[in-house]
């Protein structure tokens, strides 16, 4: 208990502190609750303070964001607006044409897909008249297109084009749409490339991507094109002709199929993979190639024919960069830097449209393509700046080199004028690196001056004489003068001096078919010279001219000179060049080639007349080891002696090898071992091996290159003229012709120059020296006088036989060795060698037979021996000279006239018109085919005047003889001969007149568009402006050499003579000319007559009685025919005396009055002092042989009375003709 008090007694007091202490801490803790509680209240309101803040705080950083991002728009839209409100006028602009193109897009695609399509083939002229035809063919269908169609505009992308012209392409228009229809074509394209640009294009362009090259001669072309098929590599086909492999169809015709999902195609027995990427071209250098159908619908055949206007841009960059090479340099260099600028400026576009395109949302969010924006802008800014400076500087540039214009003009010129020459002869053919070799020539060594015409004339005139020189080495001499003219004409016409329509009626003589006005001179003035007279009287210079023709024409008409004679007043103030030779033309024809070389002269100069002479030396020179020099044969020219000799002087070896049949191989052998030794080569006769001539084109081409080659290594080919001779050949080579001299001095010194005469020891090597000069000078003239004979045409020869040096040489030894071995002078043997075996070998017509045999007795008969005094011609001029020595007989052939007059030949005077308008003739020939077709004159186009002319024709042709009517008119009787005759003759002329109609009312439907312009019209077309007779009416017609207008009169005469048969009987004199098969007439005779005396036919012959009548008699003959419309060439037909006489002056042909033909029994002719006249059908006097066995052209001889040797009008060359050619 004690514990317990003493326990409370602690523990009480200690209770009592307690509950106090309690209470005080109740009422400490009610305060601390108070207090606590209001610590809250200001707590929570102090979180609703910062939540606020919190909040502002946040709103405030959103808004200094939105005006960061705010400002940063601005700043970007400020870019975006200065970036591209450059473009914006630009695109404004393409916005607008864009909306224009998307309106005119389907008739601007429809024309773009016919160009490409069909117009690939054209010349720029036909294609600009198709693609205007097409406008407004488009317009009248209401086809929304372009006013001024181009289809660069359309389907041409300028970067692009830029990129074709640095690799080459030509940079005129017409070219430019030849790229895009390379590109654009789903066909591959076959480029017509003479001059060799599209390949130079094509290699250049496609040289980065592998092209490989490729022949049809290639041995392993087939493996490249299968290769290339596969990786999609390109390939070039080079060269190709007419026709095709036929292992490239599946590849022209793209015929894929697809195995496992990929693209196959067959070529040849193998199938391989075809890839996309590939692209195949092909080129030609066939200047006009006809390809077939079968072709032409498997690629996209165009025309690379270099322009007028590519060709100026071309040497205009030539002589630019001679003359002025900084400049060319800059310029070129500007060329490129523009280009480049073009193709970044593009990709600088493309890429803004594509980031414009890409851009999601707001752009002005998107920093990256802002600065590609911006950075762009820069770039284009600074590329403009740039293309400003260098436009400026070009247009400074093309100021200078725009002074040089007219030397690229004139150059242009010269180019196309002896492209032309092409058609003349296949040989003729001059590439365009040939040309721009002789033009960097030409600037380099014409004179040089600083003043910039005298420059520019002095370039002219030199690089037109080099032209000419070097063309004329490869010219035959007939084609000389025609180049000159044609030159002339050209230059002339390019400065605007030559007036169309004039131009073509010198060359044509016009076309009509009637001339209804009266000859006022008949005497003097022929029908055909009268009736050009009346058409040149509508050219522009001689209006007036058929009713001014005063008798004071006919001193012109008698002039021995006319192209100098004066002319009546006005028309010598009146007319100048061109307009004079048309009068002279139509009055003189003969004398017009001297005119065309009195003009020549007056306009270019006389070197232009005077052909430099062959040099051998000289072509040489300007050849190298890798061009072949080729000669171009001619009859009588033989160049290897004088080649050989070449070859002995200059030191070098010479392997000769004639090509034919089976020497191919031996010839690439001789070839193969002399490039490597440096020897030469020469191969004859290229034109007999035709089979090999791509062979030797190849190893022209791929084995004779710069690598390869010796350089005095040199191929020398002899050919004559071949169509089938290498055209890349004949570009690239040195061509040169070598003719016999013309001129019987000439002649006759070259056969004494030349080996064997030249040689000493055969001079004087026979036992009979007088005997022997005196012939063997005899036998070079007779040798002189058939070569020279030739160019009198038919009155020379009726066949143009090729007798050459080794005639001569041969018929030389055979006469020493004769002279040596007999004691008598064995005439008859040495004329039976030389007229029937040397000579006459080469001779196919008896009646030259007969010709060679009368000028062989002038010189091999017993007088030229014995009598010094013996002449060889009428004026005593021409003789063998006394016995003498060899220098002597020199001197005697060089005091020979230059020109010898025709008796010489035994011909008249008249021989040299004759001779003269067949020169004019084949001149004018031979220009018409290096001239375009162009409009007929008067404003009216060429097809409105074939159009007109077949019109007229066509209502002037009578209908077809009925046949089945005349046989019941005319039965065929024993009796009566000539009712067969008629009907086989209107049989033949029915044949005809179908022919005739059928062509002309298909022609003009063709220039209607109504049917096809087949080839065959087109031919039609080609020979009525020209007037000539087309070649299909030719083939069924009968012989005719007259134009056009006169052939159509002939022909209706014909048909009228026949009519008048029918309607009245057999005339009483028939016109033997009418008949179409004259032969079937003079059968129809012999077989009444054999039939009404019971003769056998093949005892007939027929005598001829001249009558004094000309056109009529009152009845017929009892036996035989009275015939008429004979004309006699070289003679006529003397009236008072009854025989065949002199000719008169310039009257070339005689008519011959009515002939009575007898026929009778051969045995029992009298021999009568005549001349057997052969008759011929037309002036040409050749013809062939038919199936019916007769000539074509040859008839019958007639006897004609003569009180001279029948030898004098042998040697005159006197026949008879149906027909004459005018």
């Amino acid at each position: 208990m004690e514990v317990y008090e003493r326990v409370a007694k602690v523990v009480a007091p200690k209770k009592l502190k307690l509950a106090e202490a309690e209470g005080e801490f109740a009422v400490q803790m009610s305060k601390l609750n108070a207090k606590r509680a209001e610590l809250q209240a200001v707590l929570d309101k102090l979180q609703i303070l910062n939540d606020e803040f919190e909040a502002n705080q946040q709103k405030k950083m959103t808004l200094e964001q939105n005006i960061d991002i705010c400002s940063k728009k601005l700043d970007r839209a400020e870019k975006l607006i200065g970036g591209l409100g450059g473009e914006k006028e630009r695109w404004g602009e393409a916005a607008r044409i864009l909306e224009e193109r998307y309106l005119n897009i389907t008739g601007d695609v429809l024309l773009s897909a016919g160009v490409v399509a069909y117009l690939g083939a054209f010349t720029i002229d036909f294609r600009n008249e198709c693609i205007s035809d097409w406008l407004k063919m488009c317009k009248d269908k209401k086809i929304l297109c372009s006013k001024n169609f181009s289809l660069n505009a359309t389907l041409g992308e300028p970067v692009k084009i830029r990129a074709w012209h640095i690799a080459g392409l030509p940079v005129d228009s017409f070219s430019i749409d030849n790229g895009i229809v390379v590109y654009n074509s789903r066909r591959w394209p076959l480029m017509i490339d003479p001059q060799g640009q599209a390949n130079k294009w094509v290699k250049n362009m496609e040289r980065a991507n592998k092209l490989s090259v490729i022949k049809l001669s290639d041995a392993n072309y087939a493996r490249t094109l299968e290769n290339s098929i596969q990786f999609g590599t390109p390939v070039l086909l080079e060269n190709v002709g007419e026709e095709l492999d036929p292992l490239l169809e599946p590849l022209l015709l793209k015929q894929t199929f697809k195995q496992g999902g990929v693209e196959y195609m067959r070529l040849g027995e193998n199938v391989i993979e075809f890839s996309k990427d590939f692209k195949f071209y092909i080129t030609t250098r066939l200047r006009n190639p006809h390809y077939l159908p079968e072709v032409s619908v498997k690629v996209a055949v165009l025309n690379f024919m270099i322009t007028p206007l590519g060709l100026e841009d071309q040497l205009l960059g030539i002589v630019a960069a001679k003359e002025k090479p900084e400049l060319e340099e800059k310029k070129n260099e500007l060329i490129i830097e523009s280009a480049k600028n073009q193709k970044q400026l593009k990709e600088i576009e493309d890429k803004i449209l594509e980031v414009l395109s890409s851009s999601e949302g707001n752009i002005l969010e998107d920093e990256t393509a802002i600065k590609i924006l911006s950075s762009s802008k820069t770039l284009s800014e600074e590329i403009s700046a740039k293309q400003e400076i260098a436009s400026q500087t070009e247009k400074e540039i093309d100021e200078t080199r725009n002074g040089y214009k007219p030397v690229a003009t004139h150059s242009s010129i010269l180019f196309f004028c002896i492209s032309d020459l092409a058609n003349i002869e296949p040989m003729y053919q001059y590439s365009l690196t040939w040309f721009i070799n002789l033009f960097l020539q030409s600037i380099a060594n014409s004179e040089k001056s600083s003043v910039l015409k005298e420059r520019i004339k002095a370039l002219n005139e030199h690089f037109t004489y080099s032209i000419y020189c070097n063309v004329c080495r490869s010219l035959f001499e007939k084609e000389k003068l025609l180049f000159s003219f044609i030159l002339c004409m050209r230059i002339l016409k390019g400065k605007g001096k030559v007036d169309d329509e004039t131009w073509r009626f010198l060359l044509t003589g016009g076309v009509a078919l009637d001339n209804p006005h009266p000859n006022p001179h008949p005497q003097w003035l022929s029908d055909k010279s009268w009736s050009e007279i009346v058409r040149a009287s509508n050219l522009k210079d001689l209006k007036g001219w058929m009713n001014d023709l005063s008798p004071q024409w006919k001193e012109v008409y008698d002039s021995v000179t006319p192209q100098d004679a004066q002319y009546p007043e006005p028309w010598q103030l009146k007319l100048t060049g061109l307009s004079r030779m048309v009068v002279l033309r139509c009055i003189r024809p003969d004398k017009i080639v001297p005119a065309i070389q009195n003009f020549i002269v007056e306009e270019m100069g006389r070197t232009y007349i005077e052909p430099p002479t062959f040099n051998l030396a000289g072509s040489y020179a300007d050849s190298n080891c890798c061009s072949p020099l080729i000669f171009v044969l001619s009859p009588g020219a033989d160049p290897m002696s004088g080649l050989l000799k070449f070859a002995e002087d200059m030191g070098m070896r010479c392997q000769t090898i004639s090509l034919g049949q089976g020497q191919g191989p031996i010839a690439t052998k001789m070839i193969d071992n002399a490039i490597k030794e440096g020897t030469w080569v020469v191969l004859q006769n290229c034109h007999l091996a035709t089979s090999w001539m791509p062979k030797l084109e190849k190893i022209c081409e791929e084995v004779i290159i710069p690598e390869n080659t010796h350089k005095d290594f040199r191929l020398w080919l002899t050919s004559y003229p071949s169509e089938d001779f290498p055209v890349s050949i004949l570009q690239n080579g040195v061509k040169m012709t070598n003719e016999p001299p013309k001129g019987l001095r000439a002649n006759l010194l070259r056969s004494y120059l030349n080996d064997p005469i030249s040689d000493q020891s055969f001079f004087e090597g026979c036992n009979k020296p007088k005997q022997w000069r005196k012939l063997l000078f005899g036998l070079c003239f007779f040798h002189a006088m058939v070569q020279e004979r030739r160019k009198f045409g038919a009155l020379g020869w009726n066949i143009p036989y090729e007798f050459n040096e080794s005639d001569l040489r041969i018929s030389l030894r055979q006469q020493q060795m004769f002279l040596n071995d007999y004691n008598e002078l064995p005439l008859a043997a040495l004329t039976y060698l030389t007229g029937q075996c040397n000579y006459g070998g080469r001779v196919t017509d008896d009646w030259d037979r007969r010709l060679l045999v009368s000028l062989l007795s002038i010189f091999y008969n017993h007088e030229i021996v014995e009598d010094d005094s013996h002449k060889f011609s009428p004026s005593g001029q021409y003789y063998a000279p006394c016995h003498s020595d060899y220098q002597s007989y020199i001197d005697y052939i060089r005091e020979l006239p230059l020109i010898p007059h025709p008796e010489v030949f035994g011909l008249h005077e008249n021989a040299d018109i004759t001779k003269d308008n067949q020169e004019t003739q084949q001149l004018f020939d031979g220009i018409l085919l290096t001239l375009p077709r162009q409009s007929g004159g008067g404003g009216k186009s060429s097809q409105d005047v074939v159009d007109e002319l077949a019109n007229d024709i066509l209502s002037k042709l009578p209908a077809d003889y009925d046949i089945e009517k005349v046989m019941k008119l005319y039965p065929v009787v024993y009796e009566e001969s000539m009712n067969t005759v008629l009907r086989q003759e209107l049989i033949r002329f029915n044949r005809l007149t179908k022919v005739v109609r059928s062509t002309l009312q298909n022609m003009r439907k063709a220039l209607k568009g109504l049917v096809v312009m087949s080839s065959e019209l087109e031919d039609v077309f080609t020979s009525m402006m020209m007037g000539k007779v087309p070649a299909v009416w030719a083939a069924k017609s009968y012989p005719s050499l007259k134009p056009l207008g006169s052939y159509i009169t002939d022909l209706l005469t014909r048909l009228k003579f026949f009519q008048d048969w029918i309607n009245s009987g057999a005339p009483n004199v028939f016109w033997i000319s009418g008949f179409y098969f004259t032969q079937s007439f003079l059968t129809g005779v012999s077989q009444n007559y054999a039939r009404k005396y019971t003769i056998p036919i093949d005892h007939l012959g027929f005598e001829f009685e001249m009558l004094g009548d000309e056109s009529d008699m009152d009845k017929k003959p009892d036996d035989g025919a009275y015939v008429k419309g004979l004309f006699l060439e070289g003679a006529r037909w003397d009236r008072e005396a009854k025989v065949i006489g002199e000719s008169l002056p310039k009257m070339l042909y005689d008519q011959l009055p009515i002939i009575w033909v007898q026929p009778g029994e051969r045995s029992k002719f009298k021999d009568k002092s005549t001349y057997s006249c052969p008759v011929y059908k037309t002036s040409a006097r050749r013809g062939t042989l038919s199936t019916t066995g007769h000539s074509t052209n040859y008839v019958l001889p007639i006897e004609l009375p003569s009180d001279k040797p029948s030898s004098h009008w042998v040697n005159r060359g006197v026949a008879s003709l149906c027909q004459l050619d005018d």
